[in-house]
């Protein structure tokens, strides 16, 4: 059994290093306290950081991403330190992240109570990332061996497509966590089935981690709805609904730590001997679509 924690993570304004250098320990301490294993922070939680920039420039949305990246490395230095110092595993959402190659690719870390990890990038961009904003897809899915078990990460709009968490669950992953950052009800929905739709198809576990709230200091996190969740496949053993715990309601105000444990060998056992293989089956499902396809074109 391990213990997780899923943020709802409220968009707060931080003007200064040590205010949010304060605020980001006292949160992770709230969380380490209640016994939780692994931390998730949302999507984009890093461009809290942007509260630090004059105001001029953390209005502007371009600007406010170029005027974070040399509090980049401080920021991954307090993370690492926070993770080691409460023996925890956290990934504390993305932030926007300029590479050689002269594009910004949307970032997420791990750390655990060793230090980084390692990092996963977006794949799939929104037509807000790829039209407004000029951030460009990563490149490969990455499986973390950790004393946990084995994860992936997907942000956000990677949920939706299935074949990315397929390519994480044939890698080993049992989990994946999903930190998300959506604008309206129905942006939150599309992750959030999507997040239990990936549980259902590969039989594994999806943590999700929602921005929420109002800050109309950041062109970019202006507006956050979202819930956390766990999701994991309905079957035997494990919640009717696949729902193993919910945030109750779509903004609390206020960051919030969604707790709850997981049994990983009760959702390994269910590929084992389930109700249904639906991870088994995949194969033989695009066997069959594609003998459909051949024979409708003959």
């Amino acid at each position: 059994m391990i213990r997780l924690a899923a943020c709802q993570y409220a968009i707060e304004l931080f003007e200064t290093w040590e205010a949010y250098v304060a605020h980001l320990e006292r949160l992770c301490a709230e969380a380490a306290e209640q016994g939780a294993q692994m931390l998730l922070l949302p999507e984009y939680a890093g461009l809290v950081l942007s509260g630090q920039l004059p105001a001029a420039q953390r209005s502007d949305l371009k600007g406010s991403i170029a005027g974070i990246q040399p509090l980049i490395e401080p920021w991954l230095a307090l993370c690492e330190g926070i993770a080691r110092r409460y023996g925890v595993y956290l990934q504390p959402g993305s932030a926007p992240v300029l590479d050689a190659d002269g594009h910004y690719r949307n970032r997420a870390w791990l750390f655990g109570p060793e230090g980084r990890l390692g990092h996963q990038d977006k794949l799939m961009m929104t037509r807000f990332e790829r039209e407004q904003w000029d951030i460009a897809a990563g490149q490969g899915l990455t499986v973390f061996d950790t004393a946990l078990g084995r994860l992936g990460i997907l942000i956000c709009y990677d949920n939706e497509f299935p074949m990315l968490a397929r390519t994480l669950a044939e890698g080993g992953a049992d989990l994946i966590l999903a930190p998300s950052c959506t604008d309206t009800e129905a942006g939150y929905h599309r992750v959030r089935i999507g997040a239990q739709a990936r549980a259902l198809e590969s039989q594994i576990a999806v943590l999700q981690s929602p921005t929420v709230g109002q800050a109309s200091w950041s062109p970019a996190l202006d507006e956050n709805v979202g819930r956390a969740g766990l999701f994991v496949p309905p079957d035997r053993g494990l919640p009717g609904n696949g729902v193993v715990s919910e945030s109750l309601v779509l903004d609390p105000g206020h960051c919030q730590w969604l707790i709850c444990d997981l049994d990983l060998e009760q959702v390994r056992q269910v590929r084992r001997d389930g109700q249904v293989f639906t991870r088994r089956d995949w194969p033989e499902q695009f066997e069959r679509a594609c003998l459909c396809s051949a024979l409708q074109r003959g």
